[in-house]
């Protein structure tokens, strides 16, 4: 096991409430038809549209997954998830600074409860949200091997075009207040640290959380919260059916020159097989397929960071996929972090900077 010398996220054993999926990522644009062009070819669809407000879906019974606000500047705003009870939201409500329990008009409707995370970030908790008709979607192609040969007298033709997103199923964010930050999920959310990669001081950098479904089967991580120096988006991660859709989706983003952040290759955490693409204001999404899936009790594994532990094959990670845009108001963010956050120093930023800048 890797030697921590700090403490590190774990499981509470008496959380607030119990979140039970990632419904949705909340973003704010300038362009609606930009936003909806990289969005389509990225393979997600529309699910309502107003002019203000534009909701995108998966192929799944979730109503929308992906919530794009107009605004002058590109922001990310937050995340929804949702819970089983009510009583979880009345829980909620109670906590400091959260929002009363409130009717939601978004698709698929149900009550919700903003709150605001130690780094700022607005997270709605929502109940009751109505599921809709799942969408068609091929199925998995069946693959030949050489000792299970299921494909007799038939080809491979995946169809041609963006590939079917089935669902959301992460998102990772770049925090200074990286303890205080997951405490606040491992607390209130109920999340549980599946794996955490630590930095060569023994100090915690990474943290993968999932949800408590108990014995049913989760996804390796929900949410993931890397050491940063600021608060900032890292991605968002779409399931696809397989990896020709993955590798479908690389061909058609590259045909319609959006840009390319990473991929394709198999993590090590969680196993997913990858792509990464930005959208037209430098924001990464990934397509991903066969990811693990982990019950509730299943340990917390602990690991070195490295630019090499992110992935077992494929393209090595580029620099640009880490490198932070020094804006003054990312300059200012830094000095005033630096200052202010337990859980930031020089020494920590270099050893960042020389792991993966």
């Amino acid at each position: 096991m890797t030697e921590l010398s700090t403490p590190h996220p774990a499981r509470h054993p008496s959380a607030t409430a119990k979140a039970t999926s990632l419904a949705y990522l909340a973003f704010e644009r300038p362009d609606f038809e930009l936003a909806q062009a990289f969005l389509s070819d990225f393979g997600l669809r529309v699910a309502r549209r107003s002019d203000d407000v534009l909701y995108l879906r998966g192929t799944c019974d979730a109503p929308y997954c992906y919530r794009v606000q107009k605004a002058a500047k590109p922001r990310f705003i937050g995340m929804g998830f949702t819970v089983a009870q009510r009583s979880d939201l009345q829980a909620l409500a109670r906590l400091p600074g959260a929002s009363a329990i409130a009717p939601t008009f978004h698709p698929g409707g149900g009550e919700c409860v903003v709150l605001v995370d130690p780094s700022g970030f607005r997270v709605e908790v929502i109940h009751g949200q109505a599921p809709v008709a799942p969408l068609p979607h091929r199925p998995a192609i069946q693959l030949n091997s050489p000792d299970e040969p299921l494909r007799i007298n038939d080809t491979q033709r995946p169809p041609a075009g963006p590939p079917d997103v089935v669902r959301l199923g992460h998102v990772v964010l770049e925090v200074a207040d990286y303890q205080a930050t997951s405490a606040w999920y491992t607390q209130h959310l109920g999340l549980i640290p599946s794996d955490v990669q630590v930095l060569p001081d023994g100090s915690p950098a990474v943290c993968f959380f999932r949800l408590d479904l108990g014995d049913t089967p989760a996804d390796h991580h929900t949410l993931a919260l890397a050491q940063g120096f600021m608060a900032t988006y890292s991605h968002s991660a779409y399931e696809v059916i397989d990896a020709d859709a993955v590798g479908m989706g690389q061909r058609l983003l590259r045909e319609k020159g959006w840009m390319h952040a990473w991929g394709i290759g198999r993590h090590i955490l969680g196993s997913q097989i990858f792509d990464y693409w930005q959208d037209p204001w430098g924001a990464k999404h990934e397509h991903y397929c066969d990811g693990d899936l982990f019950t509730a009790d299943h340990p917390t594994g602990y690991h070195e960071v490295s630019r090499a532990a992110m992935s077992q094959w494929g393209q090595p990670m580029p620099g640009s996929f880490t490198r932070p845009g020094f804006t003054p108001h990312a300059i200012g963010q830094l000095i005033r972090n630096l200052i202010r956050s337990p859980d930031l120093s020089v020494r920590k930023l270099l050893t960042l900077a020389r792991l993966f800048a």
